[in-house]
């Protein structure tokens, strides 16, 4: 049988320095429903063979976001109190055509809700009413699709009405009371679906207990994803908070004993599921967020596409460890981290 080099297997020995600024355009000329004046564009400085994955640096400020910085920042939105009593939250999101520098000098024309990947993490709590004010300010129709309740004409999807397919230029407002509660997200829901997932329209949504859930020293969002650079229906690139080995390069820092609570979202296109593995510690797991009980005790979790849940833990020995998804070739791309766990 004649071997077969994967796309894959050049991002691993190095081919990230072998791409030329004409030669990620010309990748991304193979998009379809691609935005050919905004096309990826690569200054990649040449990697040798067995060097460090996820050396070097993306420009932060240029993305206009820090995956550090998404960890813990929560959307509360603008709060008042409608005439019935009952709390109003207010968000504004827009959608952009934006290039996004996923690893050093590799820029994927990206898709984003308000600028960034994952879109604002919403946060409101149970019975809230909740109010998404919506601009497509792209060149295709996109929309906000919510898991939770709501009705028919407030979902995202076409054919559901007008919030179903919003036009360049358009707007629209989504609004429905959040429940149930538990860690749920939105994504566009245009057509093609994949595509307009896998080029970054996702994010996490918080929908918190009435009563809340028993105080935590810290709480942080993941939200698992992948990224297509050559537009061949198949990642090259994996990721937690969008940056391919961010958390490898900048370790969370929290103290020994400390309890974490950690929302974690899969929203990763073209592959069948996705999974995180927390080293030298367990975890208790919460499927969806919707129960305050836990449904298990492990170290392991396997997620598909829109499957999340809540994971909280703490570690005894102080140190660094690794998180990461336990397939292997997904880490070596990109989504793996670590915890660097003081005394």
């Amino acid at each position: 049988m004649k071997n077969k080099f994967s796309r894959r297997d050049f991002f691993k020995i190095g081919g990230l320095g072998l791409l030329t600024a004409a030669g990620a355009t010309a990748l991304g000329n193979m998009a379809p429903g691609h935005d050919h004046s905004a096309h990826a564009q690569a200054q990649a400085t040449p990697m040798s063979h067995g060097s460090m994955p996820g050396t070097g640096e993306v420009d932060h400020e240029k993305n206009g976001f820090n995956p550090t910085d998404i960890l813990t920042d929560f959307d509360y939105g603008k709060v008042s109190t409608l005439p019935n009593g009952q709390t109003l939250r207010e968000y504004e999101i827009v959608v952009v055509n934006k290039n996004i520098e996923i690893v050093p000098g590799i820029e994927f024309p990206a898709w984003t809700y308000n600028g960034r990947i994952p879109g604002p993490t919403l946060r409101a709590t149970e019975g809230d009413h909740v109010r998404i004010h919506f601009v497509n300010g792209s060149n295709h129709p996109h929309t906000m699709h919510f898991h939770g309740f709501h009705a028919g004409v407030m979902d995202g999807v076409p054919g559901s009405g007008p919030g179903g397919n919003v036009e360049p230029g358009s707007e629209f407002v989504y609004e429905f009371d959040a429940e149930p509660f538990g860690l749920h997200l939105y994504h566009c829901h245009a057509f093609p679906l994949a595509r307009h997932i896998a080029k970054g329209l996702y994010g996490a949504f918080i929908i918190d207990p009435k009563q809340g859930r028993p105080p935590v020293n810290h709480e942080m969002v993941m939200v698992m994803s992948g990224f297509d650079v050559d537009f061949d229906d198949a990642n090259d690139f994996y990721a937690v908070n969008a940056i391919p080995f961010h958390y490898q390069n900048h370790p969370i820092q929290f103290r020994v004993g400390e309890t974490v609570r950690l929302y974690v979202v899969n929203i990763l296109e073209f592959d069948l599921v996705n999974s995180f593995h927390l080293h030298a510690s367990f975890f208790h797991y919460y499927p969806t967020g919707t129960s305050l009980t836990p449904s298990e005790f492990t170290d392991t979790i396997i997620q598909g596409q829109a499957q999340r849940g809540i994971l909280e833990f703490s570690y005894k020995y102080p140190g660094m460890y690794m998180f990461h998804a336990h397939v292997t070739e997904f880490a070596e791309l990109g989504w793996n981290g670590m915890f660097e766990v003081l005394a």
